[in-house]
């Protein structure tokens, strides 16, 4: 937070004034205008009450950047709906049927959106059509009242009365629909991975989250304008509104912007064609990154790198921004309405959010009044102007003195972030170059090097990494500076550390390991579990964490492939992973400070990066060696026996799935019998004696010495133990699991013999609970051979849905519930079918069983022994713990604070 904000703020609020209206905030409401305007200013809006040639801007002070995204929502599309894209159905009613406006019908004209062969088109309001109507142009529809003062003399006092009987808050929006047959929905565009507030936003105005649909990204997260294009163009073919197009600014995840000014030329071309829209820019992240323009600049323009540098302690050069980042920053001044949130770059205390609008008589929208008068020099309560009620006129004024303090231009705010984007570049450069050939990871950022993006060959790509780590890495920003005196600005190094990372201050990036021989790992959820770790470290979530302690702080994300598209594709492709549907952890790096990065201190943040790297990629090597090992089996039957694996997820040797026939030897069969018949409900488990190799064993006349235990004791101490036949064996690695639970059924693998009947759970998701069950009891409609339950079936419980029980509960919920329907002596309903894949069959889709035909129905009963497993199949050696229990940990911190006070 800046200095005078901070003034700002605790000058203020010890006065708590409310800016709900000006009787009980004089001052601060002035602030918060000025605020507004200053805001306005740097956004490109016109604030010069005598200027004709442009609209009036307006802005104030929101909670935060959802609020004001909600308030642009109720503007640009649900009042928008009610008061700007259905008010000019309201007056045509009104003038329709002897109605009060009846006297305007037949000389009132507007001007449609789209325009003759010879320039504009004005027809009678009465006379146009239902699509004409949706499509008018904000400003056509802003200026109605103020005509209808102007040409007819109507007093807004009578204009009001005849809104109060024909407005959409009056009559609603369903009748207006139905009247003119509006059938299709109106939608809200922008990016597929929008800020969570614009679906929120969606629903709370009753829009419905399904009418915001998300745009496809480019490889940069930034909204692909061709993708936008192909949906504006298919909304105009047919004759589907759009209320608005979002812009975003600065992604929260990401830090991408946009190409705002490509989609207010959409904007043009739409409105040429009869569609119009309003552009919205969510700046609430990059908005105060528009004082790094100069107020001079024009269309086209491109600031020039800092070649210069200044004497001293801690030079940090102003790094400006990518050319194309410059030219959307600017076309803010062309967006219809935009988000800014003061209390993220400005460095405001919370709460500051803000709304602008180009015209301020958008702001009328959201109040039961309406802009007669074209101009309104007056502002008494800004209150009735937004969705809030009450608020701290303290925000306003911090606000208002940190922006005049430091200065909305280049030589104030514009100067300490453009130290905030240079620190951030540099921070990228160490995670494009910070891998090599020959390390054990790879690091890779979301944006792609220049020569990634220009197709350059591997060696190529390695080629510019060397020159990062040569020019870049290993050199303070003086020598940086320094170094390029003298060269073209295009084959500088400050030119390329601009190319570098993403078009603000934020930095995405992921890592990746190799497995000791090299190979690449290539399984998803190992990836993401590397990079879980390494989040988990360098953050502070638990009073316990000492924050002096974690080096650099990250924060973290996740790129789901329906959000991310092509764009999570082509990273995953970069990371050496499989395009799937599984979603991406991602690290980010997010640099706010603009103080001194001279020296070795970006390097050190690295240095400590890489040992935490190094140290959590030995751990997933680990975790993934195939060494010899102790294998558990449940014992299954009473004398035709069954060996079923103890599988987990968590460790490669014993993630496999595995049924097995086999042969006990004489002794050990007659011990184990007795202990069964003695208590034949409980456990029994064989395990290996000696270390072995799980595929090698699982072989038709192999023999291995085992134990055998029931729940209270080892029983027989050695066996020896042949494997008669593979009934299946099935690995559990992600690539061989499914995508999702199975729905409408819980599946079971079917075995044995008619004698010794048993059940197992088939895994196809993680994590997920080990059910077995043995000497079971069928009841079915047609009977089973000992050839079919040899070779293994597939059973469903089909009056359950897998995925609506998921996640099972932990084996001691299991143990309380009595309710938990997988328990020695439940009946259920079943199916079986024949299993269409073989023994050694790997996943995914084993359980699909297509249009198959059941061979079987009836009952099933769980008779002998039952096994469920939660936790052991789930757990994690290396586990880094996420205390369920860290809020209460908070919260007695928080008591001791509140006792020691």
């Amino acid at each position: 937070m800046s200095m005078p904000a901070l003034l700002g703020y605790f000058m203020t609020m010890i006065y708590n004034p409310n800016n709900v209206s000006i009787e009980a905030s004089p001052l601060t409401t002035v602030a918060e205008l000025e605020v507004g305007n200053q805001l306005c200013q740097t956004f490109g809006y016109n604030i010069d009450d005598n200027n004709a040639n442009a609209p009036r801007g307006w802005g104030h002070i929101t909670c935060d950047g959802t609020v004001a995204n909600l308030e642009s929502i109720c503007i640009d599309t649900w009042w928008l709906a009610r008061n700007l894209k259905f008010y000019p159905f309201s007056i045509r009613n009104a003038m329709q049927n002897g109605g009060p406006l009846s006297m305007i019908e037949h000389g009132f004209q507007v001007e449609i959106c789209k325009p003759g062969p010879n320039g504009p088109v004005h027809k009678l309001l009465k006379d146009l059509t239902t699509w004409e109507l949706l499509n008018l142009k904000v400003g056509t529809i802003l200026d109605i009242p103020d005509r209808l003062y102007r040409e007819y003399n109507i007093s807004s006092t009578f204009l009001a009365k005849v809104m109060e009987q024909y407005s959409i808050q009056s009559t609603s929006k369903t009748p207006l629909e139905e009247q003119y047959k509006i059938e299709k929905p109106i939608q809200y565009l922008l990016s597929s991975t929008r800020h969570y507030s614009w679906p929120k936003g969606c629903a709370v105005t009753g829009i419905g989250s399904d009418n915001v649909i998300g745009i496809p990204i480019d490889p940069g997260a930034r909204v692909d304008i061709d993708a936008l294009d192909k949906h504006l163009a298919s909304c105009l073919e047919n004759e589907q509104a759009v209320y608005a197009v979002v812009g975003i600014i600065g992604s929260t995840e990401e830090g991408s912007v946009d190409p705002l000014y490509q989609i207010v030329q959409l904007r043009d071309k739409y409105r040429a064609k009869g569609l119009s829209f309003v552009v919205h820019a969510d700046a609430a992240w990059g908005g105060y990154f528009a004082t790094m323009l100069p107020k001079d600049m024009k269309l086209g323009d491109t600031l020039p790198l800092p070649l210069e540098r200044s004497e001293g302690h801690g030079f940090v050069p102003d790094s400006s921004l990518r050319a194309d980042t410059q030219t959307d920053l600017f076309a803010l001044r062309y967006a219809d309405s935009i988000t800014v949130d003061p209390h993220k770059a400005g460095y405001i205390p919370y709460p500051a959010g803000g709304l602008c609008y180009q015209d301020q008589r958008m702001r009328f929208l959201l109040t039961w009044s309406s802009p007669y008068i074209t101009k309104d020099p007056t502002t008494t309560s800004i209150g009735i102007y937004g969705i809030e009620g009450s608020k701290p006129g303290a925000s306003a004024m911090s606000a208002w003195l940190s922006n005049k303090c430091i200065g909305m231009h280049p030589e104030g705010y514009g100067a300490l972030l453009g130290e905030v984007t240079w620190s951030c570049s540099r921070l990228a450069a160490e995670w494009s170059a910070m891998s090599t050939p020959e390390d054990n990871f790879i690091v890779i950022p979301l944006n792609m090097l220049p020569s990634e993006l220009s197709g350059a060959t591997p060696e190529e790509v390695e080629a510019e990494k060397k020159r990062i780590r040569d020019e870049i890495l290993c050199k303070t920003n003086s020598e940086i500076v320094d170094a390029d005196s003298g060269k073209n600005p295009s084959d500088s190094n400050m030119a390329l550390l601009r190319a570098l990372g993403s078009d603000l201050n934020i930095n995405a990036f992921a890592c990746n390991f190799r497995y000791p021989d090299g190979t690449l790992n290539d399984d998803i959820e190992e990836a993401n579990y590397l990079n879980k770790r390494i989040a988990q470290i360098l953050c502070v979530d638990s009073p316990s964490d000492d924050p002096t302690s974690i080096p650099l702080f990250l924060s973290s994300t996740e790129f789901a492939q329906h959000e991310y598209g092509a764009c999570n594709t082509n990273f995953k492709k970069r990371l050496g992973l499989p395009p799937t549907e599984e979603k991406l952890f991602v690290l980010r790096n997010v640099v706010m400070s603009p103080f001194p990065t001279d020296g070795n201190f970006i390097s050190k943040l690295a240095a400590d990066f890489r040992k935490v790297l190094e140290k959590e990629v030995k751990i997933c090597q680990e975790r993934n060696r195939f060494v010899p090992d102790q294998y558990e089996f449940l014992v299954q039957g009473t004398t035709d026996i069954c060996l079923v694996h103890l599988p987990k997820f968590h460790i490669a040797n014993h993630r496999q799935q595995v049924i097995v026939s086999a042969k006990l030897s004489s002794e050990g069969l007659r011990v184990y019998q007795n202990a069964r018949a003695a208590d034949p409900k409980d456990i029994f488990v064989l395990k290996t004696i000696e270390k072995e190799d799980l595929p090698a064993i699982l072989k038709a006349g192999d023999t291995l010495r085992a134990t055998i235990r029931n729940s209270k004791e080892i029983i027989v101490k050695e066996v020896d133990v042949t494997i008669d036949r593979v009934i299946k064996s099935r690995p559990l690695n992600f690539k061989h699991r499914d995508l999702k639970y199975p729905s409408g059924t819980v599946p079971f693998y079917l075995y044995g013999t008619k004698k010794d009947t048993n059940i197992d759970h088939v895994l196809v998701q993680s994590p997920n609970t080990q059910i077995s069950a043995d000497t079971i009891s069928l009841k079915l409609d047609k009977e089973l051979t000992d050839e079919q339950l040899a070779k293994g079936l597939i059973l469903q419980a089909t009056r359950y849905s897998e995925v609506a029980m998921q996640p099972f509960p932990s084996n001691e919920v299991i143990k309380a519930q009595k309710s938990f329907v997988f328990q020695s002596g439940r009946s259920l309903q079943v199916s079986v079918f024949e299993d269409p894949h073989d023994a050694t069959a790997e996943g995914p889709g084993l359980v699909d069983l297509g249009s198959a035909k059941p061979i079987a129905t009836g009952l099933v009963k769980l008779d002998g022994s039952v096994y469920v497993d939660s936790d052991r199949i789930n757990d994690d050696p290396y586990f880094i713990a996420d205390d369920p229990a860290k809020f209460a940990k908070w919260k007695a911190e928080f008591d001791r604070i509140g006792e020691d006070l």
